[in-house]
Parts: structure tokens; sequence; C-alpha cells
């Protein structure tokens, strides 16, 4: 598309508008950015959900695309595998990879979305903060914002409306009382509560930094996620409802006491439990659905304003991100905007939804599997299977967080290895009695070399 500098307009300067921001920016469209919020830089980060994110390849790679990831990664921290603290064992670290070629990164959400913000104004975007979308004439391309300040109205032209604006996105509700997008929303019945592991005395981390810590307790679970400053972010995810929830662990004490019970080698990493736990009020975990993502060429969501889905995979950022990337190179390559936006639809929603059902799976395997020994046996095989047969036996979190395959590709051969190794290890203790034969023809009869394009 000859874009000449094209007015286009984003809604929210989150992380996902921001990269947009920078990526078509240097393509030459004339990019304004509104957000409710006000300028993180100068007022501070606010966010209504501010657990750590999990930067992996695919964000890295747009990230790269958007000439961002060295600023990004001066302040990410590597982490090399779930670090497991089962109830009275010592700490066992699963890898993710196979070495610190294959690792995730730990990132601070206000730390990203301030380096992305200074990175898209460098580019030539501008940024109206404090800007709260209203109402939207979509025929007559007309909106107005509102200052939440002194609620004073703030109306623009536009020739196109980019949501990325969330999971609560305004522009989302817009759009579906302009022509109704099939929106639902499916809450997990767990929510979650946020703390945090401060420095030690000197500065430095009290636990293993290079580390995912998690805590599975079955029904319910911690983690900690490292910061550059020498910090944890420490998220409990517990159910709403139960003998252990939400309902029952209401009060400090309470919490407490849970964390005697339950977590008692995390308790004394926690200083400030009791007022963080006071303070801070649990946050909903929910997977947004919609039938369709955009309004001709008038309107196109992406992000969690499209595919909001439950944070155990760390993938939502990085799906976010991927969808920047693909709907930049629509832009690129279509001849109108309905057309791009269309193009950007048929390719992204199949793979987003193929990770919003792997983000509810990566719950139950965190909460319930990590210290399962027949999920331990599968995991050994799963190894040895990839050291065999390294082009086509490629694991389940080495597809979704080291590759850039298609998430659906992903989920879909993912599915044909669980079955094969429940099948293999099935009444086994260990490893030693396997048809190693039988295994490596059913591997070359089902799954074809993949192409990691990387």
């Amino acid at each position: 598309m000859n874009v000449s500098a094209r007015p286009i307009t984003l809604i929210g300067a989150g992380l996902a508008g921001s990269l947009l921001a920078i990526l078509l920016s240097q393509r030459g469209w004339q990019v304004t950015l509104f957000e409710r919020r006000g300028d993180p830089r100068i007022k501070g980060y606010e966010s209504g959900r501010s657990i750590n994110l999990a930067l992996a390849e695919r964000g890295r790679h747009a990230l790269r695309q958007a000439g961002a990831e060295d600023a990004v990664m001066a302040r990410a921290v590597m982490m090399r595998g779930r670090m497991v603290h089962a109830l009275g064992e010592a700490p066992q670290l699963q890898r993710y990879g196979r070495d610190d070629s294959e690792v995730i990164w730990s990132i601070h959400r206000a730390d990203l979305n301030i380096a992305l913000l200074d990175l898209a104004e460098a580019a030539g975007a501008k940024i109206q903060f404090y800007r709260r979308l209203h109402t939207v004439d979509f025929p007559a391309g007309y909106a107005r914002f509102i200052d939440d300040r002194d609620d004073s109205p703030h109306d623009i032209r536009f020739d196109t409306l980019i949501g990325a604006d969330g999971a609560g996105s305004a522009l989302r509700a817009a759009m579906d009382r302009a022509c109704p997008l099939g929106a639902r929303t499916e809450f997990l019945g767990h929510s979650y509560k946020e703390l945090e592991i401060p420095p030690a005395e000197d500065g430095g981390f009290r636990i293993e930094p290079n580390a995912l810590h998690l805590w599975p307790r079955g029904d319910y679970m911690c983690i900690a996620l490292p910061n550059d400053e020498g910090t944890f972010t420490v998220t409990l995810f517990l159910p709403n409802e139960g003998p252990t929830s939400f309902a029952t662990v209401a009060s400090g004490a309470q919490a407490r006491a849970l964390f005697e019970r339950d977590f008692p080698d995390a308790l004394p990493l926690i200083p400030d439990l009791v007022h963080d736990w006071e303070a801070h009020p649990p946050g909903l975990l929910g997977t947004l659905y919609l039938d369709r993502w955009h309004l001709g060429g008038r309107a196109v969501l992406l992000g969690d304003a499209a595919h909001a889905m439950v944070p155990f995979h760390g993938q939502g950022m990085n799906c976010a991100f991927e969808d920047c990337v693909a709907l930049a190179e629509q832009l690129d390559r279509a001849d109108s905007l309905a057309q791009a936006y269309a193009a950007f639809e048929a390719q992204r929603k199949p793979n987003a939804a193929a990770i919003q059902a792997m983000a509810l799976e990566n719950y139950i395997e965190m909460r319930d599997r990590v210290d399962d020994a027949d999920f331990l046996l599968q995991r050994q095989l799963e190894q040895a299977l990839q050291q065999r047969h390294p082009d086509r036996f490629v694991p389940h979190y080495t597809m979704v967080t080291f590759m850039r395959i298609p998430y659906a590709v992903a989920l879909e051969r993912s599915e044909l290895q669980r079955q094969l190794l429940r099948e293999a290890t099935a009444d086994h203790a260990d490893l030693s009695q396997l048809d190693w034969a039988l295994l490596d023809r059913r591997i070359l009869e089902t799954l074809p070399a993949l192409d990691p394009l990387v």
C-alpha cells in the first residue's frame, strides 16, 4: 500500500500499541497514538495487571524488526527454566531448553512500555495522553476522547482506527455497538494476587535469579519472576471459591497462615506480605474470544483487545507482538485497508485460538504436573527423542517459545507428541525397557520434518 504519510490512528499506548507505532512510523505512516492514562515517564506507571512478562523468541523477533531489541534486553533477566519448590523438598531446576541458547527473559511491564514509548516518539509517532475513547461514529470517521482529569472532550477525524487498548478495549466496545463482534469471555475460576520479594541487603537477589520460581500445590500455585533491580514479582494464583481460595483467604493474617502452611520457604522472603495482600485486590483471569476482529477498513483489533488469554504460557505479549509485525506486513502488501485487515484476521485468528488453548493447558501443567512422576518421565523421554530426531520431535515448549512456527502448527504437533509420550511411558518406571525402534518408526510416520521459520 502506498502510504506517503497517510494518517493512521492507534488506540492504546501500552506494549502492542507502542510497538506497532514504531513499525508503522518506520514505514511512512503518520501515526497518532491515544492513551487514556498519563505519560508513565512523567507520573509513574499505572497498570491493572503487572505480572512480569516472559519475553521469548517471537517477541524478540518483533522487537528486532522495530530496532528495539537492544533497548529492551538491557533491562531483561534470563530465566533458564522453572525452579520447582515442592513442599518439603529442595528446589529442582527444570530447564526450558537444552542449554542457555534456549531461555526466556523476564522484563517488567513498566520498563518495557517506557522503552517502547521513547522509541515510538523517536520514530515520529505522536502520542496524546489522558485521552480515553468515548464514542466513535465509524461512517463519519469521527471519534470523541475524554480527559478524565477535567472531563473535557477532544474530538478528532480519522481514516482508520487500530485498537491495541487491551482486554477492556473501548474500541472493541464501540465496534461491537456498530456491528456485533460475537465477543465472549470465559473466566478461569481462579484469580491472582501480587506480592514482592525485595533485594537482599547488598542489593542482590535473595534466591536464584536466572529462573522462574514455581511453588505448585495442586489446585493453586505461587510463582516469582526476577527483575533487574534485584526484586522478584510474586504472584499467587488461587481458586475464587473452595477450602483454599480467595473466599477463605481474605485478610493479611489468613494469607500469612496460608504461606506458613503451604509456602514456608517463600514466607521469609516476602516481608510485606500482610500489607501487600491487603493493599492489592485480586485480579481476574479470563480468555476473550471474538468472531471477527475488524469492521471493513474502518477499524481492526489486535493483541489482548482481540484475544486476551490467561498468562500461564507467557505468550500474551509475544503473541501481541507477532500481531503487530503481521499487521504491518499485511498493510505493506494490501491494496486497501479493508483487504489488509481481512488478511490479518485470517492469518492470526487461528493462531490466537491455538495459544489461548495452550495457555489454559499450561496452567494445569504448572500447578498439578511439574512434580508428578509420570510427567517427569515423559519429559525425560521427550528430551531423548529430541536428540534422536531433532528436526521432527521438537518439544512443545520449544516450538512455542524458542521458534516462530505458527501456534496452530505447534498445537497440532504437540497433541500428536503428547499422545506418543503417554503411550510409550505407560506402565514404565524408567526408559530402560522402551522399544526404541518402534518409537523411531512412529515418529518418522507421524511427524514430518519441521521448518522452524526462524
